[in-house]
């Protein structure tokens, strides 16, 4: 397929597709599906080698969010009936990192359901870096406190963080359809701050709250343009109680196409598949790790993921690798240049300008032509469990 050898090609080289190329692979049929795959994959590869980077999230404060994103467990009015806790004290937040580290993870994601933090926040969240950062040499940590104000995250950067998470989730244009209490220009702005301080930028998306292919390209290009060395994949996790409810919008294999997607678009970055693989990816888990480099293990913030132990056994099975912790995860190149999505000198990446870390709770196409939005997929209830275990409980956590 000429189309797939010139993605490879462009990947290979940091090139940005063109949005007819990147529309036209979410349109690819269900025959070339593997072929699609095995293109990503070779770019995939080329950069990351068959090393899967291990995270692992610690949900600080849960539920209590004045914010309504439609998507979200947390949300303000929530009856989803997930555990509401306020702060963890910093042994309780570093004995709950402890678990996932032992899995094999090397990066600790620390969430806090909010709009933003206040100051006195941030000193909690220094205290809790801290005494994470003491008890395990070497782990990453990265924080995802909602939206920055002035000033946060220089001070976050200063504490020991890593890292700062915050999500654009959907295309500029369909925002205000999902949130209404803060704007698309917010999150830009929060990882601009992020990325102004020093921090390691992570931004992602959420697909499958009822977007077209256009918004998902849209939202990606925004992605490779605001430059972050971490992009989330999130699939919505429809949870009963949140007004997304009912949208069960994926398969497994439109979820591999997004993938696939998001890697050429952005192809040395970290991809890393976030909320949601279990529930829509289910068993062709194993064949989105030729896609993505990265991803959650265990549990998410108010959901049930896989068991820790049945993800590392996936990676082996696969015939990929637990990325260790002296290993560095990003190519050479954006290593030593602290770089993000793709490259500098790449061509811009798309038109526009720029809570979770990385997991919610979660135009003509070469002659084919793109529905709205992919058929409806079966509904999978019975895969959705609300976490009872873990941060916030005296239950062990799943990793």
């Amino acid at each position: 397929m000429d189309l797939l050898n010139t993605l490879v090609d462009k990947g290979l080289r940091r090139e940005l597709p063109t949005r007819e190329e990147a529309l036209a692979v979410l349109a690819t049929s269900d025959d070339d599906l593997l072929d699609v795959v095995a293109a990503a994959g070779k770019v995939r590869r080329h950069w990351f080698g068959r090393r899967v980077k291990l995270n692992y999230l610690v949900n600080l404060k849960s539920g209590l969010c004045p914010e309504d994103c439609s998507y979200c467990s947390q949300r303000l009015g929530s009856s989803t009936g997930i555990l509401k806790y306020t702060w963890l004290k910093p042994e309780q937040a570093s004995q709950a990192a402890a678990a996932g580290l032992a899995g094999g993870a090397k990066r600790v994601c620390l969430v806090a359901s909010g709009r933003g933090p206040t100051d006195r926040d941030v000193d909690r969240v220094a205290g809790t870096i801290k005494a994470i950062k003491e008890q395990n040499e070497g782990v990453e940590v990265c924080a995802c406190l909602g939206l920055l104000s002035d000033g946060q995250a220089e001070r976050l950067r200063e504490a020991g963080a890593d890292a700062y998470n915050h999500n654009l989730n959907t295309s500029e244009s369909t925002y205000g359809d999902i949130t209404t209490t803060h704007t698309y220009a917010d999150r830009v702005d929060t990882v601009t701050k992020a990325h102004a301080a020093g921090l390691s930028a992570c931004s992602g998306l959420i697909a499958g709250m009822g977007e077209s292919d256009e918004d998902l390209v849209d939202v990606v290009y925004s992605l490779r343009e605001l430059d972050p060395d971490s992009v989330p994949v999130n699939f919505l996790i429809p949870v009963e109680g949140t007004p997304l409810a009912k949208e069960w919008n994926l398969t497994p294999q439109r979820c591999l196409r997004i993938l696939a997607m998001v890697r050429f678009v952005c192809p040395d970055v970290e991809v890393r598949i976030a909320g949601g693989r279990e529930v829509h990816l289910r068993t062709m888990q194993p064949l989105a790790l030729n896609l993505a480099n990265s991803i959650f293990l265990g549990d998410y913030l108010t959901t049930e993921g896989q068991a820790g132990k049945a993800d590392l056994e996936m990676i082996a099975d696969a015939g990929f690798e637990v990325e260790g912790a002296g290993e560095v995860t990003l190519p050479e190149h954006r290593a030593t240049a602290g770089g993000g999505c793709g490259s500098h000198e790449s061509a811009g990446c798309g038109s526009h300008e720029g809570a979770g870390c990385g997991s919610h709770e979660g135009g003509g196409v070469c002659g084919a032509t793109v529905p709205a939005a992919a058929p409806v997929n079966e509904a999978r209830t019975d895969l959705v469990a609300v976490r009872r275990r873990g941060a916030g409980t005296d239950l062990a956590p799943n990793a």
